[in-house]
């Protein structure tokens, strides 16, 4: 596969395949990633040259996590050694033309411009220290949250070890600083609400979506974020929520044992999701759709998740007053 169309028609016939398990979704999209970042490299050696010096692209929300659905949006950015201007130019440069492939290949750009293509998220090595410093410092809302998005970064084309110097360095701070723990919690503390006081699912009354109840928001995040928490706490670089989970000390073990939980989230989510056919909808679960059985499991998931983050609370709270 020599351009970014012919890969879409590669991830169109192969991706139902392997929609059903969440582990062989994952590493398609990361195979197809990986070669659309490829064809965008060779683009940009054709007319530059090749890369002046090491870099990493790295990917961040749920492909950073590898907890993609069939649809995602991208999330990305760059990572290099050197503070000459003109590899600045050119990692941007690279930066544009993969934001470029990843939306023929069937990523839509980020709301946001989370993206390598915008030279917030392209940066050396020393501006990255520079700017995870800056955000701790700053601790507000906005700086918190794209801190907590730069810390689910994982690798994917370059030198890992890159990305894991930037990570060491908040890893310091917040060592330094353990009232920011309690500060990152407080950033994603709320929790959109799922069940009512009668144990009843509460999916969306008005609107286009109701009917539906948002996945991710609602179930989903209390899982990822209390797992990103945890992982700030013990100094474990790792992206993954599954990972992270699995590298918790044993005296974690309370909270290991939503591990299960989670998985089973992942694959409950491809279930319900294999008929949907665009991003928009991909994080929307229609309630009418579902068995009392399929509604009472998914009722145990949003109690666990919201457990799982409370007793979160109490480690942070615990580990920051000694």
């Amino acid at each position: 596969m020599e351009n970014y169309q012919q890969l879409k028609e590669w991830r169109d016939q192969k991706i139902k395949s392997v929609s059903w398990d969440h582990h062989e979704l994952n590493k398609f999209h990361d195979k197809l990633m990986r070669r659309t970042v490829q064809i965008a490299l060779k683009e940009v050696e054709s007319e530059w040259g090749s890369p002046p010096t090491h870099f990493a692209f790295f990917v961040m929300g749920s492909a950073g996590r590898s907890e993609q659905s069939v649809w995602s949006d991208q999330d990305h950015g760059i990572v290099y050694d050197g503070e000459n201007p003109l590899f600045h130019d050119y990692f941007l440069k690279v930066g544009q033309e993969i934001t470029k492939g990843f939306a023929v290949t069937g990523y839509e750009k980020c709301d946001g411009n989370v993206m390598a293509s915008n030279p917030y998220w392209c940066k050396s090595t020393i501006e990255w220290e520079k700017q995870i410093l800056a955000w701790l410092d700053e601790a507000d809302w906005e700086s918190l949250r794209y801190f907590s998005t730069f810390f689910d970064a994982r690798v994917l084309v370059g030198k890992e070890d890159l990305l894991q110097r930037v990570k060491q360095v908040a890893f310091l701070k917040l060592a330094e600083v353990p009232s920011l723990y309690q500060r990152l919690y407080e950033n994603v503390g709320f929790i959109k609400k799922g069940l009512g006081i009668f144990g009843q699912l509460l999916p969306k009354e008005k609107g286009e979506d109701a009917g539906n109840i948002n996945i991710k928001q609602t179930i989903l995040f209390p899982y990822v974020n209390a797992l990103r928490l945890l992982a700030l706490l013990e100094k474990i670089p790792e992206s993954s929520t599954l990972k992270r989970f699995q590298r918790l000390p044993e005296e974690y073990a309370s909270i290991k044992k939503y591990q299960t939980d989670f998985l089973k989230l992942l694959n409950y989510r491809l279930y319900f999701q294999k008929e949907t056919v665009n991003y928009e909808k991909v994080h929307l679960l229609h309630v009418k759709s579902m068995s009392a059985n399929e509604k009472e499991s998914l009722k145990e998931l949003i109690k666990n998740g919201r457990k799982l983050f409370k007793e979160t609370k109490k480690m942070i709270d615990q580990r920051c007053l000694r």
